[in-house]
């Protein structure tokens, strides 16, 4: 995805203030329409194709060939090892480096970058020895084509309805490493900007325990993406009144949701009502498929609470949240998966998310104290 991160705000529609328990959801506001463009030097999508033509030349060696090919066989590797001791290995670390800080994570992150053979169907090409191609995903879910490049030289342009036959290997970010680490930093920038954590409530002591809404099963839609895309990692970012009457969100990881088109039944705690001021909450979910800036979504997202005061009566916040979402995030399909307004201790059934991307079947669950 091409979405560097920018201090823009995306133009939103205002949602009507609504109040109740009632899971009645405006329309979601839409994205902010944008044209097509390059990837800036330093994005995610622009450090993994760059590095994909990296990796593509030093895969004329056979040595270096073999190694990948062979790592590859069966799952993603890591590029770092891969390439180690290799006339790519100082490229490799530089472009770790560079997508550690496009993503607003730590330099000690450690190794993001891992390389996979795009489709199962490419295995058997692969043990035949044929000379795979290699690629990075496109940001624009709806690019023309894809560019992947030869070790022997020159791009071959692939269609991204239509695996080709010929195998090609991918340069990609590890979202499953990167999301736990973006989501701490989050965590901690948002509670050092005033958005801070629940607090049990001492009615919730007095009472042994407090009600919190369970996922008992979530399904999103399939949005077809290209086949060269891997998984996504999905979270949700829960949205309340804490008692001091400050708009406070939690961050929750959905590790589960690897694929779209498929039902999982988690039985995930996803609401906790023992710290808020009123009996509802918001949830807007979204996903990290390589090139989410933790560091200043939450710099958005806590600029745009504390700026909404307490007047008394619940307000929604999925749209606060969503206008800080900054515009380069709609280029192509968006972080921004789908919102559930005013989830309340009495919510239960299937509840199906305001922009129709997908749905959760919750119920009430009493979690008692030890």
């Amino acid at each position: 995805m091409t979405r560097v991160l920018t201090a823009a705000l995306a133009t939103v529609a205002a949602l009507a203030l609504t109040s109740g328990t009632a899971l009645a959801s405006p329309t979601d506001p839409a994205p902010a329409a944008s044209s097509a463009a390059p990837a800036a030097a330093g994005t995610v999508s622009a450090i993994t194709d760059r590095l994909a033509g990296q990796v593509a030349a030093a895969l004329a060696d056979r040595e270096v060939r073999d190694r990948a090919t062979s790592a590859t066989a069966s799952a993603s590797a890591d590029l770092l090892s891969i390439t180690a001791s290799t006339g790519v290995a100082q490229a490799a670390r530089a472009a770790n480096e560079a997508v550690l800080a496009a993503k607003g994570l730590p330099a000690t992150g450690g190794s993001l970058l891992r390389l996979r053979l795009a489709t199962d169907e490419m295995r058997a090409g692969l043990a035949r020895g044929e000379l795979p191609l290699v690629a990075a995903a496109p940001s624009d879910d709806e690019a023309a084509s894809i560019t992947a490049y030869d070790p022997l030289g020159g791009t071959v342009a692939l269609d991204p309805a239509k695996a080709p036959e010929r195998p090609v290997l991918v340069v990609e970010v590890d979202v499953a490493k990167a999301l736990p680490l973006g989501l701490d930093l989050m965590r901690k920038s948002l509670s050092a900007r005033g958005v801070t954590a629940l607090r049990p409530t001492a009615t919730a002591k007095a009472a042994g325990g407090y009600w919190a809404t369970k996922v008992n099963a979530v399904r999103l839609s399939d949005d077809e993406e290209p086949w060269i895309k891997g998984d996504a990692e999905i979270f949700s970012i829960v949205g309340g009144f804490g008692l001091d009457g400050k708009a406070t969100v939690n961050v929750v990881q959905m590790p589960y949701l690897d694929n779209d088109g498929t039902t999982y039944y988690p039985n995930q705690l996803l609401v906790h009502f023992n710290g808020y001021k009123y009996n509802l909450a918001d949830i807007v979910m979204m996903e990290d498929d390589g090139d989410t800036n933790y560091q200043q979504l939450a710099q958005a997202i806590a600029t745009a609470l504390l700026t909404i005061a307490d007047g008394g009566a619940y307000i929604p916040l999925v749209s606060a949240i969503i206008s800080a979402i900054p515009t380069s995030w709609w280029t192509d399909d968006p972080d921004y998966v789908d919102s559930w307004y005013t989830l309340s201790t009495a919510s239960s059934g299937r509840l199906y998310g305001a922009r129709g991307n997908g749905w959760m079947d919750v119920a009430p669950y009493w979690v008692s104290q030890l």
